[in-house]
């Protein structure tokens, strides 16, 4: 018999007599749910109802990430603000969000972000911006926050038939 110790091979694992093979299930809430989709980018089935329901002239935010990940927002009025200001339209409560940090300005079917010489700046897909135009899927990050655009699917499709 030759000694595996010795030899340098391998050792093989027995499972201990308390060890069992059946499958295990865990459950997992919403808000786990909504972190894992901002992690690979993806949307979940509730928000993509969402997005396909919006209306002309409309647009969504998803928060990816920050302390209140999966939430919506509606865009729906030519200029939502965006602040840790209460009477802000999206209060995003957070140190590192400015009281007025920044605007979602909409022209007709299109929606720019407008930053308001905030502290800590507002990010297009990564870059500091003053103003940009969004488009759909874009991230913008305003402090710890990052918020994907989703534009109305009756606009995209009237854009692409252009």
């Amino acid at each position: 018999m030759i000694d595996s110790k010795k030899t340098n091979e391998p050792q093989r694992k027995v499972a201990p007599d308390n060890y069992s093979d059946t499958d295990t299930t865990m459950t997992f809430g919403q808000e786990f749910a909504a972190q894992l989709a901002s992690l690979d980018g993806g949307i979940t089935a509730e928000e993509q109802e969402a997005i396909a329901a919006l209306p002309s002239g409309s647009a969504l935010l998803v928060v990816r990430r920050g302390p209140n990940a999966g939430a919506r927002f509606l865009l729906d009025s030519d200029v939502t603000t965006v602040g840790r200001h209460p009477n802000a339209d999206i209060f995003l409560d957070d140190v590192t969000v400015s009281r007025r940090h920044a605007e979602f300005l909409r022209h007709g079917t299109k929606f720019d972000v407008k930053d308001l010489v905030s502290l800590n700046g507002t990010y297009f897909d990564g870059v500091r911006i003053d103003t940009a135009l969004l488009i759909d899927g874009a991230e913008v990050q305003v402090g710890k926050f990052r918020l994907t655009f989703y534009a109305s699917r009756h606009d995209l499709k009237l854009l692409a038939s252009e």
